[in-house]
Parts: C-alpha cells; sequence; structure tokens
C-alpha cells in the first residue's frame, strides 16, 4: 500500500494506523490460534464507530477487501497483502439491564467481562469456554455455551438487536422489524455481512450451577466413553457436557497426573438442584478410578472453571464435523485414534452433547441450522509453528471415520480455518438458508470486501 495513504488514514481515525514497517504491527495482528497470521497492507486499530466506518470505506474506494479482528480467538482465515484489517479490541463497553434481563456489548467485548456484570444482576449468559473469547464474534458464528446451552439453545438464538456497518460505510441498527433479512443473516452467517460494532442480547436468571470437570485415566478411556454415551442418551435438558481426551505435554505447568499422558475429561454443567446432579453424574462418576473430581455447585460467575481452557497463544491445526448419533463405530474410531498405544499426534479430540434446546428452532429465525445435530466433534493438534503446513491433515483421519460412522456435516459453529473453501462453509448450511445467506450477501455486499472470513459470496 503506498505511504500517501497515511496521511488520509491518520486524518480520519483515532485508533492507531499501522502499515508493515511499524512498531506494534505484528501485536496488533496477532491471534490466539498462532498457526493462522495476518499480514494485511494496513491495521486499523478502531476506538468507535466513526473509525469503522473511515476504515470501510477506505477500502471500499480503493478497491480493497476488508477483513476484521476482534479479539484474535476465532479459527480465523489468513489475511494476505493488499488488505485493511480493522481490529475492535479497544470497543469494550458493556452495559446490563437487570430488569430487562439483556447485555449490550461493543464489538471488544470478552465473555469474561459480561459474565462478571451479569452476576452483579443476578443473571448469566451464554458465554463461551474461554472468558477471552470475543462475544460478537462467537455469536455472529452461533455460539455453544458450555454452561446453558441445552438449557437455552444458541447464543445466537437469543440476540434482540445488531450494530453493523456495511460495505457502504454505512452504520444500520439491525433488528427483526428494521431490516428481518440482515438479522437473520448476521446471526448464524458469521463475518460476511460488514463490521458489527454493537450487540445486544438476552441473559438468564442464573446465579449457580452444579457443574466441574471429571478426570479418568487414559486406560479406561473405552469405559469413561461407554459411561457417557449411556449418560447423554438420557440426560435432561438442563444438562450440558461434553467429553474430552487430553494428551497433555510433559511440562512442568501441566499437574503431574496429566503429564505426558493421555487422560479422559468428561465435563458437566447442571441447572437443577446438587442432589439431583449428583444422582446423575452417578455412573459417570463409578466408570472408573477418578483422578479429579471438581463437579460441585459454583456460582455462574465461575463458569471459566468448568474447563479451565489455555489462557496463552500457540499453534494448533483444528477439523471439526457434527455427528446424528455415537453409534459403537463412532467411539471404536475415536478410542483407536485416540488410545494409549495409538502413537497419534493428535494432542486433543472433544465431543460436544448437542440436542435440548439447541434442537429447537428460535422464537426469531436465524441461519443456525443442524439442529438435528446429536454431537459436535472436533480434533486439535498443538504444532510447532513451521510445522503447520506439514501438519494440516493431522485428525483428519478420525473426522473421516465419524463422517463414515453418520456425520459429515458441516456447522456453521464449527468451521476451521481448513473449512475456509467455499465448498465446505456451504456445507454448513441447507439450500434454502444458504440461498437467503446468499441474497443478503448480495444485497449488502455485492462486491464481497468482507472476504477473508468462512465466505458467502454474492451472487454473480
Amino acid at each position: 500500500m503506498p505511504l500517501r495513504s497515511r496521511p488520509s488514514l491518520l486524518s480520519s481515525v483515532e485508533g492507531p494506523v499501522l502499515f508493515p514497517e511499524d512498531d506494534g504491527f505484528a501485536d496488533e495482528a496477532s491471534v490466539f490460534n498462532t498457526a493462522v497470521t495476518h499480514r494485511p497492507s494496513v491495521i486499523i486499530g478502531a476506538t468507535g464507530v466513526a473509525d469503522v466506518q473511515a476504515a470501510v470505506r477506505f477500502a471500499a474506494e480503493r478497491d480493497l477487501p476488508a477483513a476484521v479482528l476482534n479479539t484474535g480467538h476465532g479459527p480465523s482465515v489468513s489475511v494476505p497483502g493488499e488488505a485493511v484489517m480493522i481490529t475492535t479490541r479497544r470497543m469494550t463497553e458493556v452495559s446490563v439491564d437487570g430488569a430487562a434481563r439483556t447485555a449490550r456489548v461493543e464489538a471488544g467485548v470478552r465473555w469474561g467481562q459480561v459474565v462478571q456484570e451479569a452476576a452483579k444482576a443476578g443473571l448469566a449468559p451464554l458465554a463461551g469456554s474461554s472468558p477471552q473469547v470475543g462475544v460478537v464474534g462467537y455469536t455472529l458464528g452461533g455460539g455453544v455455551s458450555v454452561a446453558l446451552g441445552r438449557a437455552f439453545g444458541y447464543a445466537a438464538d437469543h440476540v434482540l438487536a445488531i450494530d453493523v456497518v456495511t460495505a457502504d460505510g454505512l452504520l444500520r441498527h439491525v433488528t427483526p422489524q428494521s431490516d428481518a433479512e440482515l438479522f437473520f443473516a448476521l446471526r448464524g452467517g458469521k463475518g460476511n455481512f460488514g463490521v458489527v460494532t454493537a450487540m445486544e442480547f438476552g441473559l438468564f436468571p442464573v446465579t449457580e450451577l452444579y457443574a466441574g470437570a471429571l478426570q479418568f485415566p487414559g486406560e479406561n478411556a473405552r469405559a469413561v466413553l461407554r459411561a457417557y454415551q449411556r449418560f447423554t442418551a438420557t440426560a435432561p435438558d438442563d444438562m450440558t457436557s461434553s467429553i474430552v481426551f487430553l494428551r497433555a505435554p510433559d511440562l512442568p505447568f501441566v499437574p503431574e497426573f496429566m503429564r505426558g499422558k493421555l487422560t479422559v475429561s468428561v465435563r458437566v454443567s447442571y441447572l437443577g438442584s446438587a442432589g439431583d446432579g449428583e444422582t446423575l453424574v452417578a455412573p459417570l462418576r463409578a466408570a472408573a478410578p477418578v483422578l479429579s473430581d471438581t463437579v460441585t455447585v459454583m456460582p455462574a460467575a465461575n463458569i471459566a472453571a468448568i474447563t479451565n481452557d489455555p489462557a496463552e497463544p500457540g499453534a494448533a491445526v483444528e477439523h471439526f464435523t457434527v455427528l446424528d448419533a455415537l453409534p459403537p463405530s463412532a467411539m471404536e474410531a475415536i478410542l483407536e485414534v485416540v488410545g494409549t498405544d495409538s502413537g497419534t499426534p493428535v494432542t486433543m479430540v472433544n465431543l460436544t452433547h448437542l440436542g435440548g434446546a439447541f434442537a429447537k428452532a428460535p422464537e426469531r429465525a436465524n441461519a443456525v441450522g443442524r439442529r438435528d445435530a446429536a454431537f459436535a466433534a472436533f480434533t486439535l493438534a498443538a504444532v510447532a509453528p513451521g510445522d503447520v503446513k506439514d501438519s494440516e491433515n493431522v485428525g483428519l483421519e478420525l473426522i473421516d471415520r465419524l463422517v463414515a460412522s453418520g456425520g459429515g456435516r458441516k456447522h456453521p459453529v464449527y468451521l476451521s480455518p481448513a473449512d475456509a473453501s467455499v465448498e465446505s462453509v456451504r456445507l454448513a448450511y441447507d439450500e434454502p438458508t444458504y440461498e437467503r445467506l446468499q441474497a443478503a450477501k448480495t444485497m449488502y455486499d455485492p462486491r464481497n470486501v468482507f472476504r477473508h472470513n468462512h465466505n458467502i459470496p454474492p451472487l454473480a
């Protein structure tokens, strides 16, 4: 990008304007999964709506694509040169209306902020597993809560209004009444339709949970997985859960019983009483010797303790699919790939139980489909940054076997960088939904300004 662009940007933007040769450029473009790198022509660190509008207009006037980076936690797609990147991490205002049970957040807000503010009002959001994850990007993809998802559905189901700067540089306040098609598309269509600057959504009167994790030795993986399959077959909607097969590194910060070994963790979150929760979880506790048991009554504000997600960035290769069921063939595939003697380079396999409220149509229709899926599965392989290309297929063996066992569909919540092709993205939606999304894209971004994402191209 020619340096003559710098004065025009500096005069119209309050936030930092960074070119590749500037100090701070690499930090501004950094992401949580360092397997993805961004090298745009310029980065605009937006401090508010006016900065976002200036950045979008700057890109459109020069026929450049515009890419958005909220907090850097999404499975983002690499942004090359000749692109304008807009970062929104400085837009961090949160407001909670306790009487209305709603929250309004700006584009750079993370879930940890919302969880704490909502708790002050005796409420809880449909937050993700990590407090560092950005609210807006998570919700635009659908949003699966590890604590309340099966009870209340996708985060996108409870969005009330969205402020978005579209490709023409206009700020639109989008509601079901103001623009039904754009409101439909934004919730589940990911970052295809503009830069979301603020979002309003519902909260829930939840103050405590019976929740936590049970960890088992890897040699008992088969017994634990079978117990989990039986557990999910009868779990009430108030019970949200997942099972994780993890090979932790042999490093000092890892608990000793996990270092360099396969462990199996079952994570649960129940909205009912502790007594009922204990009864429901008892078969899991009895499945095998328990290495660690953190399942207890906890404040809703402590939901991050259910998963204890890593806080430090690292490089990882991920692959996803959704399953219609968990048949013996799928369980056998998981056990063979991650077993104690498999020698697999896969670091983690995660199964999340869907169903419950995830399966129900929301009051305000949106683009999040695949509501009949029973489980979401993903593999993760931690790699050295220089090994990403050589490791890009790690985990696909298991995904392919799960597909053969009755899965294979994509889902907007579960799209990795490997799913960035138009063909893969299309598999995340049924045909009528995809056609509505394409129509909205054609209306609001006909030149595909927002294309460095899981892209839904406009028609013609």
